[in-house]
């Protein structure tokens, strides 16, 4: 099976609330992770991949564009306060800890 750790945190002025808390698939398994903010922010959302002793690697921002060399089975979606993550088929290489953070208002918050 493949560990996946969503993460959240509720400082500054929008709180960004993320589940599940954690999530176990096996390989080929579609995963969504949400992410609820406090308040509207308009789709400035990125979402963030860590691994292992490495730092976090942006993979979607916009709430939908994915980064240039990130594999299409990762998407985004969402509007307001409401967005997700999707990982369609996923694999060995996926385990690891995922982070959205909002970039409507300073401070910026995951």
């Amino acid at each position: 099976s493949i560990c996946l750790f969503p993460s959240s945190g509720s400082s500054g002025q929008i709180g960004m609330t993320q589940t599940p808390e954690y999530i176990s698939v096996s390989p080929g398994q579609t995963v969504t992770m949400t992410c609820t903010a406090s308040s509207s922010v308009s789709g400035w959302v990125a979402w963030y991949q860590q691994m292992d002793q490495q730092p976090p690697k942006l993979l979607i921002y916009d709430a939908s564009t994915r980064v240039s060399g990130i594999p299409d089975r990762f998407s985004g979606s969402g509007s307001g306060t409401n967005y997700k993550l999707n990982i369609n088929g996923a694999t060995v290489e996926d385990e690891g800890k995922y982070y959205c953070q909002q970039g409507y208002s300073t401070p910026l918050t995951q």
